[in-house]
């Protein structure tokens, strides 16, 4: 029976993805939801996208586009010099790219010009990167970068009541547009949290990856999920 997963920002750590597909044992049916920002930060960025390209022949796999996602896009496509970007791992992601050759980097900028700013599945659960900041939901955003640069969808779930329900009048009307919904973006280390986190009904399942957390894969119907080795650990070498 194939079963649904959802993978947290990855950030170039080729290997912990490695590690987490192995162990949440998937199967060449299950769906695999990807959030985002497969690139910058650790090590294998040029080879993080090379594997996702493959991985899509033999699986069934969703690529949401992620802040970092866009970001090598434009420098693929010759945008010019940006420091911010270098300065959150755009740096380590062009030193990726060194030994990439011309055939192998257009490809790589066709599946970046692929990936969905957001999936909405029969269920009504929305996979997002980072939110959305329109009532009515994402297909309203004016601005579809909000849709992978957005964190105050988080920071409402994060600094709502509990005791609120949905039928409350002053339960936020984005938090109740989607039955589920999954986003990553905002590791959830700001909050001193290392795994995936719920709150009302966001499910952030970026555990800090790109920076010297774990990287989580989570079955979106069971809860259950895995995380690989601390990120930090598995790139001490280079």
């Amino acid at each position: 029976m194939s079963q649904t997963f959802v993978i947290g920002d990855i950030h170039g750590g080729l290997k912990a993805l490695h590690q987490v597909l192995e162990r949440a044992k998937i199967n060449p049916d299950d769906q695999l939801i990807f959030l985002g920002d497969y690139v910058d930060r650790w090590y294998e960025s040029a080879q993080t996208i090379s594997f996702l390209i493959n991985l899509s022949k033999t699986h069934n796999c969703i690529f949401i586009r992620g802040n970092h996602d866009d970001l090598l896009q434009q420098w693929l496509q010759g945008a010019p010099r940006n420091d911010m970007w270098l300065d959150a791992g755009g740096s380590q992601t062009i030193q990726s790219y060194k030994n990439i050759n011309l055939e192998t980097r257009q490809n790589h900028l066709t599946f970046l010009k692929s990936l969905k700013n957001y999936y909405l599945d029969n269920q009504n659960r929305l996979f997002v990167h980072g939110g959305f900041t329109h009532q009515r939901g994402v297909q309203y955003e004016w601005h579809q970068s909000m849709l992978y640069w957005d964190r105050t969808l988080w920071e409402t779930a994060l600094s709502l009541n509990p005791a609120l329900q949905k039928t409350d009048l002053y339960y936020p009307k984005r938090l109740k547009r989607y039955h589920e919904i999954y986003i990553g973006h905002t590791a959830t280390t700001d909050i001193g949290e290392t795994t995936p986190q719920n709150r009302a009904t966001v499910w952030n399942v970026d555990t800090g990856a790109g920076y010297f957390g774990r990287l989580s894969i989570m079955n979106i119907d069971t809860k259950e999920f895995w995380q690989s080795d601390r990120l930090d650990i598995l790139y001490q070498d280079f």
